[in-house]
């Protein structure tokens, strides 16, 4: 052989060579990942059985899944209301205006009812402002000249809302709840009480603004009177106005 040849054919063996190597090390490489591959879906066919709830046998497995604990909905509502009327339903006083801010929670506790979520319902009332008759008699009637504005709170632990099309930008609501206020004087007449209990019952709805807010407005008959704890016991039922935001507190495991 020529030294041209050999000089031209060395470089070739040593390629073919290199090649060669190259070759057996993806062969290996590929065999290695089908292996891998097949014990894989073993491993998924096996734990897709043991989910199923059998064992490698066709046994029952006796032990259910744990089911992830989900803390409900619920919901915080900052509110302004006030009374633009009055009734008589269950009390006498025409002459007061009632005006208070408000935090209610809502949270979804008891399933659904009427095609709604069933909520507990409480509120909160920090600020309350009651501007009254100055002189009145013991039925809360006109015995005077001016006019009083009496400082209070509130609290309404007794409530329940349904909320329809829950999850949808537009919600209407229905809510009912119960409690007891207190004020710095003798609420709607001089010879009356300091304590008040509370009921309001009312209709709205929220509109979407974001993921965790919500607008919400509404209308309610709202009544206070002090059960006759002392004789005189004049009342106030009051149509009231109420808007405000609603911040969403979500639900997600404990």
């Amino acid at each position: 052989m020529s030294g041209f040849a050999y000089s031209i054919f060395l470089p070739a063996k040593r390629h073919l060579g290199l090649l060669a190597f190259v070759a057996l090390a993806l062969c290996c490489r590929i065999s290695f990942g089908q292996n891998n591959a097949a014990k894989m879906g073993t491993l998924s066919a096996v734990a897709a059985d043991d989910n199923s709830g059998t064992d490698h046998t066709g046994i029952m497995d006796s032990q259910p899944a744990p089911v992830q604990n989900e803390r409900p909905e619920s919901e915080l509502a900052f509110m302004g209301q006030g009374s633009f009327g009055h009734f008589h339903i269950f009390a006498n006083s025409w002459w007061s205006n009632l005006h208070f801010a408000s935090v209610e929670y809502e949270r979804h506790s008891w399933g659904r009812a009427l095609g709604a979520r069933l909520d507990y319902a409480a509120e909160v009332q920090p600020v309350m402002l009651l501007n009254q008759l100055k002189h009145t008699t013991v039925y809360g009637n006109s015995a005077g000249t001016g006019r009083e504005t009496l400082y209070g709170v509130g609290i309404m632990p007794i409530g329940t809302r349904l909320l329809w099309r829950d999850g949808k930008s537009f919600k209407p609501y229905f809510v009912a709840k119960g409690g007891v206020l207190a004020f710095d004087k003798k609420a709607l007449s001089q010879y009356s009480s300091y304590m008040e209990w509370s009921l309001q019952i009312g209709v709205g709805t929220q509109f979407r603004l974001t993921p965790r807010w919500d607008a919400r407005v509404g209308f309610s008959y709202f009544h206070f009177s002090n059960g006759f704890i002392v004789p005189s016991n004049p009342g106030l039922d009051s149509a009231m106005y109420s808007g405000g935001l609603v911040y969403h507190l979500g639900h997600g495991s404990h």
